[in-house]
């Protein structure tokens, strides 16, 4: 699309780029997520070992992002790293994280900080996590001790990465065979850590965490909001463009089973991150696979950078907030699949904020290739192409592609 015939973004409109701590910051020694890569069984297919060594190298991440065009950062700080054990907290670690907020704001991007990632400390886990009712105080007390050191710095934060997470992978981990590798894998992190349990967030069940989330969430938004600093603090979700097809079909059911609690949640957040990939047809009988010659992604699942339209859209009549854009992007080993993809998908923005639903960011997942979780580092989701062996980051033409729409200030 010519930039003539875009048009231009409302007033303070976020570009950027989204990233997590375990995912690109490596050696997150501390963390549930690195025990299980590390135990064996494991269901991980790799150790995230040094990853994109971005705990060392964040300067020039947040300079890459930067001299691109864009105007926001989103990135996570790692409650491992921060409180390695409990009551513990590393006034070094926070100081470290208020220097990428620091960098942010010094090179005119706006940090928007995620609380957590999936990930949590390895004590916390070996205590039961979120399946135990105190682990809502205890999150909570991090986000206080968090926000005490960095809020005034922070311009918009969220709890959690995708708060609805274990619905997802939930059905992708059914059947016996499933649970019992996940079973194996915590057997054998909680005799690692010298523990009877060990509940990481990840694997553990929907109905044994979520109320705890549920109550970590508004406890932790409670402390988020007790200063220092003033800035709006969001839900993030991840949101698939669920489609229903035919008579009686189940969509609705289907939407259920991915939100659940928190749908009424989002009502009282700041505002809803939309976090979307593709969509999910559903008819009366179950799943509808997609069409025999759809091009799908390298992460396994149909190219729809259409269905960002439709979580929008769902967000904002569900739930009634401001939206952001938190997380949308394509794993593809082809640059130009992502170009299309990242214009589907701003499209899409345009035709919702056409309609008057008020969409406030672009944020694409991710600004590098970087730790992929279970999968390991095959599939590259980033802007940023990254030699695992040097940790040389190269810019794809994707990521000029974007950088040139962002200083446009046009979609």
């Amino acid at each position: 699309m010519s930039d003539r015939a875009r048009q231009p973004a409302p007033e303070g409109f976020l570009w950027g780029t989204a990233i997590s701590a375990h995912q690109s910051e490596g050696n997150n020694v501390n963390s549930d997520a690195w025990l299980c890569e590390n135990v064996k069984p494991t269901l991980y297919h790799q150790p995230s070992r040094d990853a994109c060594d971005s705990y060392n190298r964040w300067a020039e991440d947040v300079t890459i992002a930067a001299d691109l065009g864009f105007n926001c950062h989103r990135f996570g700080i790692e409650w491992a790293r921060i409180e390695p054990e409990p009551g513990l907290f590393s006034i070094a670690e926070l100081d470290r994280y208020r220097r990428v907020l620091e960098a942010c704001h010094a090179r005119g991007l706006k940090p928007m900080v995620t609380f957590n990632h999936f990930t949590v400390p390895r004590w916390f886990a070996a205590r039961g996590g979120f399946e135990v009712a105190e682990g809502a105080d205890l999150f909570a007390r991090f986000a206080e001790k968090a926000t005490d050191r960095l809020g005034d710095l922070i311009s918009y934060a969220s709890t959690f990465n995708e708060a609805n997470i274990q619905r997802l992978v939930s059905q992708f981990r059914r059947g016996k065979g499933a649970q019992d590798a996940i079973s194996a894998m915590l057997a054998a992190a909680a005799k690692a850590a010298g523990s009877e349990r060990f509940s990481s967030l990840l694997f553990a069940p929907v109905e044994t965490t979520e109320a705890t989330l549920v109550d970590a969430h508004h406890k932790a938004t409670a402390a988020m909001k007790s200063g220092p600093g003033d800035f709006p603090v969001g839900l993030t979700l991840t949101m698939q463009d669920i489609q229903g097809v035919g008579e009686n079909h189940l969509a609705e059911g289907l939407l259920q089973m991915l939100y659940g609690p928190w749908l009424e949640v989002g009502k009282s957040a700041d505002f809803i991150g939309v976090q979307t990939y593709t969509r999910v047809m559903i008819d009366a009988k179950g799943r509808v696979p997609p069409a025999k010659d759809a091009e799908m992604t390298a992460a396994g699942y149909e190219f729809y950078p259409q269905s960002l339209g439709g979580t929008i859209r769902f967000a904002h009549e569900r739930m009634g907030r401001p939206i952001f854009v938190t997380e949308s992007g394509i794993a593809t080993d082809d640059d130009t699949r992502r170009i299309a993809y990242i214009d589907g998908a701003l499209a899409e923005v345009r035709k919702c904020l056409g309609d008057g639903i008020p969409v406030h960011s672009f944020l694409y997942w991710s600004l590098l290739d970087n730790f992929e979780w279970t999968r390991g580092y095959g599939e590259r989701f980033g802007l940023v192409h990254m030699d695992y062996e040097t940790f040389k980051r190269t810019p794809k033409p994707s990521a000029h592609h974007l950088g040139a729409i962002a200083r446009s200030g046009k979609l």
